[in-house]
């Protein structure tokens, strides 16, 4: 296989551009009126952004990339910072039977985005009240971030 493709749904091409273009830090390979295809090296993925109509909400949960380690996260989180994008930071978090190290950052639509390292695999889907759970993976959106 040569790369993962992930196409997702936007409802304002120009936010979307700037957020992923911020976000990956690269430029798109191909732009159309109602299409956008970025092409990555590393990680490998071939990700699109299509104008069309959609319900918010929908069935996707998150999407992110796990890196090596929690300095990588650190430096990640400070690029991502830097370029004004609004994140939630959760270091040494038990979520999704994991330890992690972790960043979150949304889309113009409201897509969660993580950068994580696993440090070690946990017995426990989440760690605190049991209602914690619910946010175990996402956590809560912030209003500013769409």
């Amino acid at each position: 296989m040569k790369r993962m493709h992930v196409a997702v749904n936007c409802s304002n091409l120009q936010k979307s551009l700037d957020f992923y273009k911020a976000f990956f830090g690269e430029e798109p390979t191909k732009l159309k009126d109602n299409y956008a295809k970025f092409e990555l090296t590393d990680p490998a993925l071939h990700f699109s952004l299509n104008v069309r109509p959609f319900e918010k909400k929908g069935v996707l949960n998150h999407l992110g990339f796990q890196v090596n380690g929690t300095e990588e996260v650190l430096a990640i989180g400070d690029r991502l910072r830097q370029v004004g994008l609004l994140l939630t930071d959760e270091m040494d978090t038990t979520c999704c039977y994991a330890v992690q190290d972790k960043v979150w950052v949304y889309d113009p639509d409201g897509n969660a985005w993580e950068i994580f390292y696993t440090k070690q695999d946990s017995e426990f889907e989440s760690v605190g009240e049991p209602q914690d759970i619910s946010l175990c993976c996402t956590p809560s959106l912030h209003k500013s971030a769409i």
